[in-house]
């Protein structure tokens, strides 16, 4: 395809800006005693397209699309993308119309493109139903991937259906197997949705339901607005974490509702300037930063907003989870103005995470640092206290600072202890529960090593 008429000064600064977000970009933080130095974001509308400029809509029934939930639309969907990618308008719009049900393999959307794309899904897009229905030749770890994309939206008022049901139960699903066992197996689920190494993208309006494994998941990209979009899959369908992001950075995440089997927004290493705003998440695990540091990896995270948001019967509230032996940092987290309604762990850092009985403790872990909760109230579940702050051993959190905290118990009269593990920080108001446990000053580890950057 042709490549964009882009000024090659542009060019370097994305590309030094994308290779250093891959790499984990540096990042000083302030060593005084809880001071959290946090960007300030103002809530904005996705970027409009400007429709009144020269367009080109691209019906995919006029590359042979049917539509009729049966027939394969893969190859129409494809032409129509490759036309528009490659037309010279300014703005190309590929719509999938209302009233029609398209069935799309695997595929990938190639970039760069020639202008700004917009792909419209007002009708219903699904993949074949379920494993057996997948081709031996498609990729199982993914469906719709726009890869190398700058300057695109996905939008509409239609549904992408995953129809996930036949992937989570799969005997290799958790607690798929006979009497509640999972077994070993093939166990490839794809994403629904996956943008990689793409700049400048915007979601709106979208409904995407039951997607067989993570809905939607950005590696590698930059400047993604995410606005109104409603994600749904059962309470019980493992690994459908709502919205991932890895290694990308620039990210708002506004007005939007999700519902699922997983964390409604998880973040993984690599990733800073985040802001998550407006957020009704539950069913689920909550929204998480991490998890960081597995298989003794470094793991870089900074500067990440969550407010203003709901957290509903959930496993989790707002949560950092981190396994041992890894190293990096999460540091400038800011956790403002949530209610909790019956979670579980409204407030949670989770050091020892490990998906098996069998982890060890290790001399090595992430550093987290620089934590703020203020103004979190609600109700928790009273099967787990509502804060719990289990740090490592050997690197302890620091700078955990808590303000306006009032969780009550859903059931009963009984207030149950925070709990907390080698945590450092203060309170700057009362807090309900009470916080005796955290620990006040600097520890020596943090006095005799440099854990500023990462």
């Amino acid at each position: 395809m042709k490549h964009s008429h882009i000024l090659p000064l542009v060019f370097c600064i994305f590309f030094s800006t994308f290779f250093l977000s891959i790499q984990a970009r540096h990042h000083s933080h302030t060593k005084q005693k809880h001071s959290h130095s946090h960007k300030s974001y103002e809530t904005s509308p996705p970027p409009s397209q400007n429709y009144s400029t020269p367009s080109n809509i691209l019906d995919v029934r006029t590359f042979g699309a049917i539509g009729d939930g049966i027939s394969d639309d893969t190859e129409s969907f494809k032409m129509a993308w490759d036309t528009a990618c490659e037309s010279e308008l300014p703005h190309n719009i590929i719509l999938v119309p209302q009233g029609f049900s398209f069935i799309i393999h695997s595929t990938i959307f190639t970039g760069p493109c020639q202008g700004d794309l917009v792909f419209k899904v007002d009708g219903t897009v699904m993949p074949p139903d379920g494993p057996d229905s997948w081709p031996k030749n498609n990729s199982k770890h993914q469906w719709l991937v726009f890869y190398r994309i700058n300057g695109m939206s996905l939008e509409g008022s239609g549904l992408i259906n995953g129809r996930g049901q036949k992937w989570w139960d799969l005997p290799c699903k958790p607690h798929k197997g006979p009497n509640g066992t999972t077994l070993e197996g093939p166990c490839d689920s794809p994403i629904a949705i996956r943008f990689f190494m793409s700049s400048n993208l915007t979601m709106h309006g979208l409904r995407i339901e039951n997607s067989p494994q993570f809905n939607v998941r950005f590696d590698g990209c930059e400047n993604v607005h995410i606005e109104s979009i409603f994600i749904k899959a059962p309470k019980d369908s493992p690994n459908t974490d709502g919205i991932h992001i890895e290694n990308t950075n620039d990210v708002k995440i506004y007005n939007s509702l999700i519902s699922n089997g997983d964390d409604c927004v998880s973040i993984g290493s690599g990733c800073y300037d985040v802001d998550i705003k407006n957020i009704t998440c539950g069913p689920g695990h909550g929204i998480s930063i991490g998890s960081l540091g597995n298989h003794n990896s470094r793991a870089c995270v900074s500067n990440i907003t969550v407010r203003d948001s709901v957290i509903k019967f959930t496993d989790n509230g707002v949560r950092i989870k981190t396994w041992q032996g890894g190293s990096g940092s999460v540091s400038g987290v800011t956790f403002n103005n949530i209610h909790m309604e019956s979670v579980r762990n409204p407030i949670i850092i989770d050091q020892f995470y490990c998906l098996t009985k069998d982890c060890t403790n290790k001399t090595s872990a992430v550093t987290v640092s620089n934590i703020l909760y203020t103004n979190i109230k609600g109700t928790y579940d009273i099967r787990s206290p509502p804060m719990q702050f289990a740090c490592s051993d050997s690197v302890p959190c620091t700078n955990l600072t808590l303000s306006d905290i009032e969780l009550l118990p859903s059931q009963g009269d009984i207030v149950h202890d925070p709990f907390c593990w080698n945590a450092y920080g203060d309170l700057q108001t009362l807090t309900i529960p009470p916080v005796f446990c955290l620990i006040e000053g600097t520890p020596r580890f943090v006095l005799e090593n440099d854990i500023s950057h990462c």
